[in-house]
This record gives C-alpha cells, sequence and structure tokens, in this order.
C-alpha cells in the first residue's frame, strides 16, 4: 500500500529519477512546452515551479542553486533572463498541464505541461 508514499517513483532508481527531472525541467525551459506522461508533468509541475520561484530573487546564490539542481547554464539564464520576470507579481501557479489523448501505441494517458 502506498500510504503517505507521495514521490512517483516511474520504476527508476534515485539518481535515474533526478536525471529524468532534470532532464525535463531542462526540456520545459528552453522550449516552454512538452509533451509527456500526466504522471511525468505532475512530478515536474513543483519541480519547476521551485526553480522560477528561486529565480524571481534574481541573486547569485539563486542562479547557483538553480544551476546545481537542473545543470544547465542556457537553461538557467533563459530562466532568469526571459521567464522568471514575467511572473515578479504572480505568487504561484506559472505552469498548467493540459490533458491530450492516450497515447497509440500503450495506452498511456499524455499530457502538454506548458507556462502560464
Amino acid at each position: 500500500m502506498r500510504h503517505h508514499n507521495s514521490v512517483r517513483k516511474f520504476g527508476r532508481e534515485k539518481t535515474q529519477r533526478h536525471a529524468l527531472m532534470r532532464s525535463l525541467a531542462r526540456n520545459l525551459i528552453r522550449d516552454s512546452r512538452i509533451r509527456t506522461t500526466v504522471a511525468k508533468a505532475k512530478e515536474l509541475r513543483p519541480f519547476v515551479e521551485k526553480l522560477i520561484t528561486k529565480a524571481k530573487s534574481n541573486t547569485l546564490a539563486s542562479r547557483r542553486l538553480i544551476i546545481s539542481r537542473i545543470h544547465g547554464t542556457v537553461e538557467t539564464t533563459k530562466l532568469f533572463v526571459t521567464i522568471a520576470p514575467k511572473y515578479t507579481k504572480r505568487s504561484g501557479g506559472y505552469t498548467r498541464i493540459i490533458r491530450l489523448p492516450n497515447r497509440d501505441l500503450d495506452g498511456s494517458p499524455m499530457a502538454l505541461i506548458e507556462f502560464v
């Protein structure tokens, strides 16, 4: 039973899960919207929203923290220069998840996650 277990493991080990979230976050920041499964989108949303909240402060410490979280300097620069300034007056809810039809291959529920 999964009582009080809120983390989705995706059938991966811890390091693989972290690499998956980093990769999804970098792709979302780079492309502004990505198509993925509903479960991955739901796990990605709080990860990215915490990064945007940190980026809104625009300090050297927050920049270093975000680089260490997503391992991408190009994406970090885009986050600080273009994405975070749009949400200075917004206190949360920077992303939206739109459900798409199930994938034909295996029937998994798909979603589109994008910035608001």
